[in-house]
This record gives structure tokens, C-alpha cells and sequence, in this order.
């Protein structure tokens, strides 16, 4: 890509890095991004089986697990995956959007 493509290209990527969905901790796009989580991860905030509840879990807490499943520290393939694909920012945003959210009694 040359000229004026490749100048709007790279004006359009640099808007995108800086608005506010890309800050880390974004509760906004975290709750864009937990889609996937809730395929298996239940959205009332209870236990099932052996699929931990996430909702209210301390963002702090989350970023830590999410990195140590990334670096493959923690075995579970799954999540091993899902770690893998997602960068830093996206992570704390699941954390932010997660910590805010409180579990259906």
C-alpha cells in the first residue's frame, strides 16, 4: 500500500490505539470480550462442575491467573488458548468488567 492509503491506514490504527476501549482495565470492552468466557464460564456467578466462577473475582487476582495460563504456568489447555490470543489490555479489561459484576444469590 502506497500514498494516501497507507497515510490513512496508519492515521486510522493510531485514532483506534488511543481511544478509550483500548485503556487497559476498560470495562466497556471487557464486556464486549467476555462473550467468551460465558460459553462456559456461568454468567449467575455460581460454580459448575469444575468451571470456576469469575464473576466479582478480584481484578488483580484475574490478570495473575489469565498471565499464568498464558505463560503456560497453569495446565488447562482451554484456557492455555484463550491466554494466548488475548493481549494485556484485553486481559485487564475482562478483569475490570469481571471485578464489577456481582454474583446472582
Amino acid at each position: 500500500m502506497r500514498g494516501a492509503g497507507a497515510v490513512r491506514l496508519a492515521v486510522l490504527g493510531l485514532l483506534l490505539a488511543c481511544t478509550p476501549a483500548n485503556a487497559a482495565g476498560d470495562r466497556a470492552l471487557g464486556e464486549y470480550l467476555s462473550a467468551e468466557c460465558t460459553s462456559c464460564h456461568q454468567s449467575s456467578g455460581r460454580q459448575v462442575g469444575g468451571i470456576p466462577a469469575i464473576i466479582g473475582h478480584p481484578a488483580e487476582q484475574f490478570v495473575a491467573l489469565m498471565n499464568a495460563y498464558r505463560g503456560r504456568q497453569r495446565d488447562n489447555q482451554v484456557m492455555q488458548a484463550i491466554a494466548a490470543k488475548l493481549s494485556s489490555e484485553e486481559i485487564a479489561a475482562l478483569a475490570a468488567y469481571y471485578e464489577s459484576l456481582k454474583p446472582n444469590p
